[in-house]
């Protein structure tokens, strides 16, 4: 992205002259590209009234800058995938931010020229204020959405020491209400499942012969029941360990198996009604994904879909409001800054109103020679800021430039790298 200078002179005919001949040094010197900035006639008000709008105005600026930074580091956040195509989503009025920025015209719709400059100030901190609370709720929700499909999918696509088992046992795999008796789940690494069925029996007294199968397998390994007497329970535990048999810590209940597989499929389907709209948006039919999110035995394909509900979701209402509202931001700062231009311009340059805005891209190679351009121009607007300036060895009573940026001429920047 650029960086951008908005600036301001007075709009007299003499100025006019030099602002012209400012004009033609900065673009034939490859210092600057240049373009006028369009600022309508707004209503001024009393200077009392202008002076305290100025600090207000200040604020608001800083304000519906983080604003804007916010959303476009959440666009890139959302598009994590596809990261090189976050300015592509940046856009103002179906814009880019250039050529918004190149082109300006005050919104009179949304911001009738008509009203008090405080009105127009109080609309615009209104409206971004508005944003930043829905992106708070928004952002909220999409990372409690992103967190339990996160978890969801954890649960459903870990290992089998770690992923859920309400879709892999069944009531028949286990010896159940017995006084004695208790079967044990275990994950048998692949190149160990001959030396498990070898040895299984003699790893602890009171092992029940033959009664161990698998359930279930992975790449990793395979998950195997074994049927023994409850009190000996520790001592097959500490002997299945020392031979890199891992007892997983599992007793079926049928009731919590149960509530745990509705409450997976409730979360499924709440992911699925929220991705519907997405759905159509990417031209998917919603039954087409169905399979990717019921609670049989894990496959692949239900790995991907839970990846597909998250990006699916990303791409779809979140992005769109996220894109929708960072242009509705980025014009309201904008108008912010012409408000800024045309507030210090009556205070610096007097009534009536007149004078003459402009946008600036300086070279990235000449910005300091642009700003040289620019005093020499505009130092009759303030002689004694110029000569500072120029000489930042004078010291003029008073006047501390090094607190602040400060030049003969009005000066806003626009910077924006800083949504790269």
């Amino acid at each position: 992205m650029s960086e951008f200078w908005l600036i301001s002179a007075p709009g007299d005919k003499t100025n006019l002259q030099a602002w012209e001949r400012m004009n033609a040094v900065t673009s034939k010197s490859n210092l600057s590209s240049n373009s006028r900035f369009h600022i309508p006639d707004l209503k001024v008000g009393t200077l009392d009234a202008l002076v305290g709008l100025s600090d207000e105005l200040g604020k608001l600026d800083s304000f519906a800058e983080s604003v804007i930074k916010k959303i476009a580091q959440y666009i890139g956040e959302v598009i994590e995938d596809s990261k090189d195509k976050v300015q592509e989503n940046l856009l103002a009025n179906g814009v880019d931010l250039i050529s918004y920025l190149t082109r300006f015209e005050w919104d009179m719709a949304k911001y009738p020229i008509k009203q008090p400059l405080k009105n127009i100030s109080e609309a615009l901190s209104k409206q971004v204020t508005q944003i930043e609370t829905d992106l708070k709720t928004r952002s909220t929700a999409y990372n409690n959405i992103k967190g339990n499909l996160q978890s969801l999918e954890k649960k459903t696509v870990g290992n089998l020491l770690t992923r859920t088992l309400a879709d892999i046992v069944h009531k028949e795999d286990f010896v159940l209400n017995s006084e004695y008796l208790i079967t044990l789940l275990v994950v048998v690494p692949k190149s160990s499942y001959v030396q498990w069925q070898k040895t299984y029996e003699s790893l602890s007294d009171m092992v029940v012969p033959r009664s161990t199968k698998m359930i279930a397998e992975d790449a990793e390994g395979g998950l195997f029941t074994v049927t023994l007497f409850r009190k000996v329970m520790d001592d097959f535990k500490a002997k299945a360990r020392e031979n890199k048999f891992m007892v997983r810590e599992f007793y079926f209940d049928e009731k919590e198996l149960k509530c745990e597989k509705e409450e997976l499929m409730k979360l499924a389907s709440d992911k699925k009604q929220q991705y519907v709209s997405s759905m159509v948006d990417n031209k998917i039919c919603p039954r087409s994904l169905d399979h990717l999110i019921t609670w049989e035995p894990l496959t692949a394909s239900r790995s991907e879909g839970i990846t597909v509900l998250l990006y699916l979701f990303s791409q779809g209402p979140l992005l769109r409001w996220l894109k929708v509202n960072f242009s509705e931001a980025f014009v309201a700062w904008i108008h912010v800054k012409a408000l800024r231009v045309f507030v210090e311009s009556v205070l610096r340059y007097g009534l009536p109103v007149n004078f003459q805005a402009m946008l600036l891209q300086p070279n990235r190679k000449s910005v300091k020679r642009l700003r040289d351009v620019l005093n020499v121009v505009f130092k009759h607007l303030d002689e004694v800021a110029a000569a500072s300036i120029m000489d930042p060895g004078m010291d003029i009573p008073g006047l501390q430039l090094s607190n602040q940026e400060y030049y003969p001429y009005v000066y806003f920047k626009i910077d924006l790298s800083l949504l790269d």
